[in-house]
């Protein structure tokens, strides 16, 4: 901890030398007035480079801070940055250490202080229930009793011989590029290991100690969060005897603090996640599902259960892909009226919308299936496609050497999939995301509003309203590839704000007709 003040002074005093010229371009505003949050998920090493190496870094996001700025991106989710053996750094080596291909604290300050001043929010991931076996906690404890860290992994012998399997069985975890460690278990019951995580995240959120946060996180996403870690009984509950106590001393540092939660079982609801824990948010996997089957029952039924029946007070993180799931444009087959769907769905249904990066392009990418290796996720984890031909300046092909590339890459030049070919033709996909999310700004009701399916008599059709202080917006999507006609029941004159769509009311229902994977918005006038 001395080093890392020290090195957060040097960093400081770089900071004030370097980002002078910035602080006067453009006035400061406070995190305070994002009312909008528009979430931007980014998978930091494949995003943008700055040194020539061909991995995303630091700089690189900062750099790019005016493109995310342009979508109307207003908070940056970021994937870990401590030091780790594998490419996601998923699984620590040391968790205070930056990884040097990402940069360093200087780095990372510099960024932290340039989102906050453009009035932007910051949140890092985080997964400390495990550590990689070249951890000082492991290879201090392995095999040695007496080890100051001999507590801290979960051992299932007395001589610390044999650390517990985690993950459905897996101790060994191979990289796509040869390397293997063992992944260990970290003993959260352990006090010593609650104070270091108590530390750790506290300095994240104030590296100076100063209380004012402008140099700080404003949230975690907690990734694998669970109760019973691995449902292996062995730390059966973490809700009450860890994640709890920590998230309640971390509100009393900063009270504005968010924290969201993975929850593990993407098949539940993760209601019980709000209902029992002192998370302010928790991601919507369900509705995902729904969302990308385009199913109008399952899509109702999912919101039903998650959206209706969130606490107040707490939000669903309303998305339609991440970093461990194939692209949804995979999944929609590129299909052009399908891509603006799900980007609607996304942004207008409520809940705090993430976009992961590339999504906004339409990327493409599927899950790989090339033996048991961190490899078949980078089809989903690929370089964000800034130019038409898929080279210059800023691309991040740190995967070539491998299957990955050979035949999971889907980076093919003059593809239509690229920010170059996108940006300046107003049809595109990109700039159909930039105004559904200009949209939201003008309307609060998308925003925060209430949400509340609405009847219609058409199954290829999905209408739902929100409302917030007297003021109502529906909408229509049409889910299928053909002209649909519906009805729904109202009374009140319906103003038309988004899509080209014929309505008639007659005082009591008002029918439309809307085109194929259309999107109508109205207002209650």
């Amino acid at each position: 901890m001395k080093d890392l003040k020290l090195m957060y002074v040097a960093a400081l005093y770089c900071l004030a030398i370097f980002s002078a010229p910035i602080a006067h371009a453009q006035k400061r505003q406070s995190t305070d007035n994002v009312k909008d949050e528009v979430i931007y998920h980014v998978f930091q090493r494949s995003f943008f480079d700055s040194k020539g190496d061909q991995h995303g870094d630091l700089n690189g996001l900062r750099l790019k801070l005016d493109y995310l700025q342009q979508l109307g991106v207003t908070a940056i989710q970021l994937t870990p940055l401590y030091q780790s053996v594998y490419y996601h750094n998923y699984f620590a080596s040391d968790f205070y250490k930056i990884d040097p291909r990402y940069g360093d604290l200087h780095d990372y300050l510099l960024l932290v202080k340039e989102v906050h001043r453009r009035g932007m929010k910051i949140y890092l991931d985080m997964e400390t229930q495990y550590v990689a076996s070249d951890h000082i906690w492991f290879k201090d404890s392995y095999n040695n009793p007496k080890s100051k860290y001999a507590d801290y992994i979960v051992y299932t012998d007395k001589t610390n011989a044999t650390p517990i399997k985690i993950v459905g069985g897996v101790s060994d975890f191979s990289g796509y590029d040869g390397v293997t460690r063992k992944l260990v278990m970290v003993n959260l019951d352990n006090k010593e290991v609650q104070e270091y995580n108590y530390r750790f995240f506290k300095y994240l959120m104030d590296p100076n100690g100063d209380g004012k946060f402008d140099d700080g996180v404003d949230g975690f996403r907690l990734d694998h969060m669970m109760d019973n870690l691995d449902n292996m009984n062995r730390l059966p509950h973490l809700f009450t005897s860890f994640w709890n106590p920590l998230i309640t001393r971390l509100h009393k540092v900063n009270p504005k603090i968010t924290i969201v939660a993975e929850n593990a079982n993407w098949g539940g609801f993760g209601i019980d996640y709000l209902e029992q824990t002192k998370i302010n948010r928790v991601f919507d996997m369900r509705l995902a599902f729904a969302i990308r089957n385009m199913s109008k029952k399952e899509i109702e039924k999912m919101a039903d259960s998650t959206l209706l029946r969130t606490p107040a007070g707490k939000q669903q993180v309303v998305f339609i892909e991440n970093h461990d799931m194939s692209r949804f444009a995979s999944a929609a087959k590129s299909d052009p009226g399908k891509l603006r769907i799900g980007c609607a769905l996304n942004l207008l249904m409520g809940g705090v919308p993430a976009i992961y990066y590339g999504q906004e392009l339409g990327q493409t990418g599927e899950h790989g299936n090339w033996g048991p290796n961190d490899g078949n996720d980078i089809p989903q984890r690929q370089s964000f496609e800034w130019y038409k031909s898929d080279e210059g300046p800023g691309m991040t092909y740190w995967y070539k050497n491998g299957p990955w590339w050979t035949k999971g890459n889907t980076d093919i030049p003059n593809d239509g999939i690229s920010l170059e070919e996108e940006k300046d033709d107003p049809n595109s996909l990109w700039n159909y995301y930039r105004n559904i999310i200009r949209l939201r700004r003008e309307y609060p009701a998308i925003i925060d509003g209430g949400y509340k399916n609405l009847e219609n008599d058409n199954d290829k059709v999905l209408t739902f309203e929100r409302d917030k202080d007297n003021a109502r917006v529906i909408v229509a999507v049409n889910l299928s590839d053909k002209e649909q006609k519906a009805t729904i029941e109202t009374d009140v004159i319906l103003k038309s704000i988004w899509g080209d769509v014929n309505l008639t009311a007659n005082g009591v229902k008002a029918s439309f007709s809307i085109p194929p994977y259309g999107v109508a918005v109205w207002v209650v006038k």
